[in-house]
């Protein structure tokens, strides 16, 4: 059965109040976040990560990450961008540096809009110049998609802004002039030469004027069908969200990809990133392949391919050496639309053959739950149910764009409580819960690191959760779901169809995880006699 997602949000929320025996105390916050690496009531997709100078702190460095803002609920990105940072040396910090841009009054500082509201910006990316005073001089690119203004820019001083609108019109204040489209990305090569690449189901770019930053160079020309677009290419199949790194003498360009039907052994999405490289960075371009899944492909007990998180959707992002370890940064969809995207991040390799004609070799990152703790979560310190990268029901999600059906578990969407900038990753704001865990579902996390409770033959997975009037029982594995994989059963526990439908903490005693050490992925596997009827809510775990 497939529940509404105004009863789960109501259910979320009662929850919030009331996980306190399990984390301790509301006010918990882990120091191993996990994934989504930003707090779960934060919707940051599309991110474009950058790692700048601390303007605060010189000789300190922070990774800043630009990208639309889902706070509109009932439709794609926000009306404003802001900005999230983290310190290079503990990816576990995140901070909200603040609103960054809201496009509201014109040149002449009057309302955009007759209603006073502001545009909405979608997908944006950020450049650097170097000044001739030696100084840094960021560019904001927020992607604004409103009449006359779609190739707005706004500059800054700080990377954490604020940034303030540099190419407005001299013949109208309304309009802004450039030559930038949809999805935007702009780079500042070595030489100081700037190149911009915009597109939605068809690639563009240009080489750009580096006094505007936002107009063609005079001389040169706009670049059509830059990366082949599904309709007139079977390989690169480019869609939408282009982005664009440099990586030693390599130019790698990273967008959506629309797949072919049957790749992967799944049908055709736009839910994954893809690369493309070249000696120049206007091509001509090499495909390298994918970067990033979004539908977290896996084998089933049959050994059939399947989506083992949100079956199709879009996403957005790049990827960022940071400390001398590279990642994709992308997004998730939660809930039942595509409009509660959240900021998601995967280890990946970059491997780079110099010279002309030199080969770009990047690994696919797995879709995971640990997020920057690549040595594992920390089973000690609550985790919100919500960083589940496995949720899979009986049989396959439905999706109907913007909307999803879900015939078994999914994760639901948490906006926080009133304190949730006070306190971003305490418990009681930063949560999703996992609902419509019906009979046959199963949701997972990849991964824990077990070594610190190796050998204790006492160790319980304390889970907070909602009964909903179901006799049913939830199994614990370990490393994969069922034992003809490998899987290890390390517990089971009742729930009773009269318990009270209340936030209640249940402990499943785990003695076959003495011997786990190590890495390992953890699933919970629900069964009842009561086909497509949830057997409870699932907000919070913890290993104790």
């Amino acid at each position: 059965m497939i529940k509404t997602m105004k009863r789960y949000l109501i259910a979320g929320a009662c929850a919030i109040l009331s996980i306190t025996s399990c984390s301790g105390s509301g006010d918990d916050v882990p120091v191993t976040v996990g994934n989504p690496y930003l707090p779960l009531w934060e919707h940051i997709p599309d991110g474009e990560p950058y790692v700048f100078e601390d303007p605060d702190n010189p000789g300190k460095y922070r990774v800043y990450i630009y990208g639309s803002h889902d706070t509109r609920i009932t439709d794609y990105c926000g009306r404003e961008l802001v900005v999230w940072s983290a310190p290079t040396d503990d990816l576990n910090e995140w901070r909200y540096d603040g609103e960054i841009l809201r496009v509201s009054h014109n040149a002449e500082g009057n309302p955009v809009d007759s209603q006073g509201l502001a545009d909405v910006l979608f997908a944006p990316d950020v450049a650097v110049r170097t000044e001739a005073d030696g100084s840094r001089m960021y560019y904001l690119y927020p992607n604004d998609q409103a009449g006359g203004r779609q190739n707005l820019i706004a500059r800054s001083r700080r990377p954490d802004g604020p940034f303030e609108v540099c190419n407005w019109s001299k013949n109208n204040p309304y309009a802004t002039e450039g030559v930038l489209g949809f999805d935007p990305a702009v780079f500042v090569d070595d030489d100081g030469r700037v190149y911009g690449y915009w597109g939605f189901q068809r690639s563009y770019a240009a080489e750009l004027d580096p006094e505007t930053m936002c107009t063609v160079k005079p001389g040169t020309q706009i670049i059509e069908d830059m990366i082949p677009s599904g309709q007139k290419d079977d390989l690169f199949r480019f869609f939408e969200a282009s982005s664009i790194r440099k990586i030693k003498d390599k130019y790698v360009f990273i967008y959506s990809r629309w797949t072919k039907d049957g790749e992967f052994g799944l049908p055709v999405t736009n839910y994954t990133l893809a690369y493309a490289y070249s000696d120049s960075p206007l091509g001509p371009w090499t495909y390298g392949g994918t970067i990033i899944d979004g539908r977290a492909r896996e084998i089933d007990e049959n050994g059939k391919v399947i989506p083992s998180a949100t079956a199709s959707g879009n996403t957005h992002g790049s990827i960022c050496e940071i400390d001398g370890r590279w990642y994709v940064f992308y997004h998730r969809q939660t809930g039942l639309d595509e409009f509660a995207r959240q900021a998601m991040v995967a280890p990946v390799t970059v491997d780079v053959e110099e010279g002309k004609g030199g080969k770009v070799t990047i690994s696919e990152g797995e879709y995971n739950s640990q997020g920057f703790a690549v040595d594992g979560l920390n089973p000690l310190e609550v985790h919100s149910a919500g960083i589940a990268c496995w949720y899979t029901g009986t049989r396959p999600q439905q999706h109907a764009w913007p909307n999803k059906t879900f015939f078994g578990s999914y994760v639901a969407s948490g906006y926080g409580t009133d304190d949730k900038f006070e306190a971003p990753y305490a418990i009681r704001n930063n949560i999703n819960p996992v609902v419509n865990n019906t009979s046959g579902s199963i949701v997972g996390y990849k991964y824990f690191n077990f070594t610190a409770t190796h050998g204790r033959k006492n160790l319980r997975l304390v889970l907070n959760l909602i009964p909903q009037g179901v006799d049913g029982r939830i199994v614990v594995m370990a490393d994969r779901p069922w034992t003809s994989q490998g899987g290890i059963e390390l517990g089971t526990m009742k729930i009773k169809g009269n318990m009270p439908e209340e936030p209640v903490d249940l402990v499943i005693k785990l003695p076959a995880a003495a011997s786990l050490t190590g890495k390992h992925a953890i699933f919970l596997k629900f069964e009842s006699d009561k086909p497509d009827t949830s057997i409870c809510v699932l907000n919070s775990l913890i290993f104790k």
